[in-house]
């Protein structure tokens, strides 16, 4: 199930024919537009399929956390690093529905739910496909997380009523290794097609500011933008730094070219929900607002981001009143 949003009544025509094939050289040349360009055509491509103001609200929870066995160099939950984090077992159903409730009654339509798995066991999906069940109950649209399936998995969960499965390609084809070394690209674009062939929505985007080039961000949002279709959701993240990481040290991606890798999405992948996503802790509103305006439509909503803080919801309130935007 897709959200609904009210389209805008009129919009100016931007001609982005909504299944073209992108190169990377073609989203080069959108990096290298002047900035207030970038953003106009960005936001005459946003205009056309949504409306301009309206933002979905999403919530996070860590259902599992820690102990991971994969070695993706950003992350706070594989056991391979020291970071600090204390290992935890799967919660409980009634601690994820008092979560869910909340969230709710916070103004997030959308629950979703991590898991710090290579992949799920059978043991450990029964639970997951009960949580699913119950928050799908309380009226609210249900993503998870939970690593690499196993062929038949992708069905249960959608038989349970799931309806987006989050899986991030993190980076470009070419940079992918120097990243993460326990898996391939090609392990996460499958279980992608198995989400996809289970009738789920993908939600699937990337991380910058690993220190990649900009070429690479380019080749991130063509990998994205050339799937087929496009994800449904697609969340962009500013790494995180978390300490005891190979990427605590990482050059931080100017805040500029986060805006234009946010715009450059919007443009490549016109009908897609374009989330704001990890990292907005670290940003100041004006940023934040530049981003909504570079075709943003979707955040997540709540205190903590699986281990890493994000906005308190009144800051998140306030910023939409400051700026005439209305949560879907």
């Amino acid at each position: 199930m897709t959200a609904t949003v009210a389209r805008a009544e009129s919009a100016p025509t931007a001609n982005i024919p909504a299944r073209k094939r992108w190169s990377v050289a073609e989203i080069e040349a959108l990096f290298a537009l002047p900035f207030n360009d970038l953003l106009f055509r960005a936001q005459q491509v946003h205009r056309e399929h949504f409306d301009a103001n309206a933002i979905q609200r999403s919530t996070l929870l860590s259902i599992k956390t820690g102990g991971c066995s994969e070695d993706c160099g950003y992350c706070s939950q594989s056991s391979r690093y020291d970071t600090g984090l204390e290992k935890e077992s799967l919660l409980p159903l009634n601690e994820v529905l008092e979560n869910a409730r909340a969230a709710k009654a916070k103004g997030a339509s959308r629950f979703c739910m991590g898991a710090a798995w290579r992949g799920p066991k059978e043991k450990d999906l029964a639970p997951v496909l009960d949580m699913v069940r119950e928050v799908k109950k309380l009226g609210l649209e249900t993503c998870v997380t939970l690593g690499m399936l196993k062929e038949g998995q992708a069905s249960q969960l959608k038989d349970a009523g799931l309806d987006y499965y989050n899986h991030n390609i993190d980076t470009s084809p070419e940079f992918y290794g120097q990243i993460i070394t326990t898996h391939t690209l090609q392990d996460r674009l499958d279980t992608l097609d198995k989400v996809r062939d289970a009738g789920i929505n993908v939600c699937c985007g990337g991380i910058v500011g690993l220190g990649e080039t900009q070429k690479s961000r380019a080749a991130l949002i063509a990998e994205l933008a050339n799937m087929s279709p496009p994800p449904d959701s697609v969340p962009i993240n500013n790494l995180v730094q978390v300490e005891g990481t190979p990427l605590d040290q990482a050059e931080p991606i100017d805040p500029f070219d986060f805006i234009r890798t946010i715009a450059a999405a919007r443009i490549t992948m016109p009908e897609s929900y374009v989330r704001l996503s990890a990292g907005r802790q670290q940003m100041d509103d004006a940023t934040q607002a530049l981003c909504f305006m570079a075709g943003a439509n979707s955040i997540f909503y709540g205190e903590r981001l699986l281990t890493t803080d994000n906005p308190d919801a009144d800051a998140d309130d306030k910023l939409f009143a400051r700026l005439g935007l209305k949560s879907i």
